[in-house]
């Protein structure tokens, strides 16, 4: 499959995606979550890639770490201040095939108000009309970001010198697309 058959218009089906993280925590275990409520729209035009495009919202009170505690901390003005920033917004420029079925979106992150650039390689997993006669495209992958980029900086040191939420996080993305009429 190729950006051909991407061409045009979707939107994000938010009952079949998924954004999730993770992270090392004590510099041992790794924990992971994922933000329930996300939304978008992704424009693909593979004759000028420069006007693809796609935005995704994602909720930051819908984190969940299967852990309320740790729920309600990531929320807090420690990590993610929903109360200031509820959401986090990826909105993209350009959207190039790099191979068959292996695409680099560029575009910018914004994390509790700070904007920064950001490279997502997404492979299209596949392609297919539904039971309802609507196409649908699957994408996914992953891409590793440092967290004090966003201002999302709290720590606690541990006494082997490391400390407990570790810096580098892996975002995953697990999108499925939409097409509209």
């Amino acid at each position: 499959m190729t950006a051909q058959d991407l061409a045009g218009h979707w939107t994000i089906d938010p009952a079949h995606s998924r954004i999730g993280f993770s992270s090392r925590h004590a510099m041992v275990a790794r924990v992971r979550g994922a933000f329930n409520e996300v939304t978008g729209e992704v424009t693909v035009d593979p004759a000028d890639p420069a006007r693809s495009s796609a935005t995704i919202r994602v909720q930051m009170d819908s984190v969940d770490t299967r852990n309320a505690q740790r729920d309600e901390h990531l929320r807090s003005a420690d990590f993610f201040n929903v109360a200031e920033h509820p959401e986090m917004v990826f909105i993209s420029h350009q959207i190039d095939e790099v191979e068959d079925n292996s695409f680099i979106v560029n575009g910018e992150l914004t994390i509790r108000g700070i904007t920064r650039l950001l490279s997502v390689p997404l492979e299209l997993i596949g392609m297919d009309t539904d039971q309802n006669g609507q196409v649908r495209a699957g994408l996914e992958g992953s891409r590793r970001i440092d967290r004090r980029d966003w201002d999302v900086t709290w720590n606690t040191p541990l006494d082997s010198g490391g400390v407990l939420v570790s810096d580098k996080i892996s975002l995953e993305f697990e999108i499925s697309l939409v097409k509209q009429a």
